[in-house]
């Protein structure tokens, strides 16, 4: 068996650990992946969003899946071009991927399918923007919605936040083409929920619920970022909120998107809140979410790979099994992440037991073969335990003896588990 994983970091690293430890015989190329990748993989130097240079290599090495990690090759239609040419490839096309490459499109969809979510305003006028702000009040939520790798979000405290944060992304255009039209959205209380479901666009089953740790500081303070941390199992996910989950929210989208000529095939992930009302959509994306892979996959019993196969053809929830215990995940991200990450820093890791995965997602090797930061979040640790308390210790343990000048880590994941 020959897979091609699409993308570099920790996500991948992770799909690339679990696909070789069910199969050390598979024969795994990574485009272009890094060098914990290249522990598991063939690594070619082509870039994730390259679409032709990506087609070109998978038609030279004729994998019998193709597996896309990030958001944007998918958003850019590589899927569309895969399937052209009859290429297997796990992952929906451009127009499905909208769902996440453009909030105001997964706005108009879960309006129009029933969805719950938080009520909001699309715009690109700086005044329509305020005068939206006002009208909410604060907290308010203003949100890029076009691709903004996690930077995209500020949940504003004040009236004069909200008006920054839209000077910044509106007016000085800080995200590029991403932010030239945001949404100013009701603040959403609650608990927040990452759900991952394999479908074909028909048939789907949900994974084990997980939650992601968004801002940058600990107890939850500071800027979000593209993930802080994540753990699992979480209480809150119970069955009964799963199979809740899946009939107002995840079954009605499906539908709709396949009503609207946009079916979903791959990995839908929902984030949620779980507010006083029940269950409601923060955002939808279009593939496996970073860094939850990295928490999940360890847990994952059954092999990975049917699963990936399934969802192009009736995926089969008897295939979905869990190990016993948690899994925690801490990030060891550069000195000046979020908003200016310094790479280049050398990068020492320690020796793991058995129960941690050191998954790289900014890492590389400089002329003189050193291991260097090459990203803003530059590892994942991830560790096994009987509960969330002794998975985070360990976890914890480890991104602490990372030798990286200016690292930056949240030593509190899976706070609330440990509170309750």
């Amino acid at each position: 068996m020959k897979v091609l994983l699409v993308g570099g970091g920790g996500r991948e690293h992770a799909l690339a650990w679990k696909l070789h430890s069910d199969d050390p015989a598979i024969e795994l190329i990574a485009a272009p992946g890094n060098p914990g990748i290249a522990e598991h993989a063939r690594c070619a130097p082509v870039a994730a969003t390259d679409i032709p240079a990506v087609l070109a290599l998978a038609e030279r090495e004729r994998p019998d899946l193709t597996v896309v990690g990030p958001e944007a090759p998918l958003a850019a239609g590589i899927v569309d071009s895969f399937r052209e040419r009859g290429l297997p490839i796990f992952g929906p096309t451009a127009a499905a991927a909208r769902i996440e490459s453009s909030k105001s499109f997964a706005k108009q969809m879960m309006r129009e399918a029933g969805v719950p979510t938080a009520g909001a305003v699309v715009t690109s006028d700086v005044e329509q923007a305020r005068s939206a702000v006002r009208k909410h009040g604060a907290p308010v939520v203003i949100k890029a919605t076009g691709l903004a790798a996690g930077k995209g979000v500020v949940v504003a405290r004040s009236i004069e936040e909200a008006d920054a944060a839209i000077d910044r992304i509106l007016g000085d255009r800080s995200l590029g083409e991403a932010g030239s039209e945001i949404l100013v959205e009701e603040f959403m209380a609650g608990e927040e929920l990452s759900l991952f479901v394999l479908t074909d666009g028909t048939t789907a089953i949900p994974m084990m619920p997980a939650q992601d740790h968004k801002r940058l500081l600990e107890g939850d303070a500071g800027p979000n970022t593209g993930g802080m941390g994540a753990y699992a199992p979480v209480s809150l996910g119970t069955p009964a909120l799963v199979a809740e989950v899946m009939e107002k929210i995840i079954h009605p989208s499906l539908l709709w998107m396949r009503e609207n000529g946009a079916a979903f095939n791959g990995l839908l992930y929902a984030g949620l809140m779980i507010t006083a009302d029940g269950p409601k959509v923060v955002e939808f994306n279009c593939r496996f979410g970073d860094p939850e892979t990295q928490a999940l996959l360890p847990l994952l019993a059954s092999p990975l790979l049917p699963l990936l196969q399934g969802a192009a053809d009736r995926p089969d929830e008897s295939e979905l099994r869990w190990q016993t215990g948690a899994s925690v995940t801490t990030v060891v991200a550069a000195a000046g992440y979020p908003d200016s990450p310094r790479t280049g820093d050398e990068l020492t890791i320690p020796r793991v037991a058995d129960n941690v995965h050191v998954f790289h997602a900014g890492t590389a090797r400089d002329a003189v073969g050193r291991l260097v930061s090459a990203g803003g979040r530059v590892l994942s640790i991830t560790a096994l335990g009987a509960d969330v308390g002794a998975a985070a210790a360990s976890s914890r343990e480890v991104a602490q003896q990372v030798s990286l000048e200016g690292k930056q880590l949240r030593r509190d994941i899976g706070w609330r588990a440990l509170w309750k």
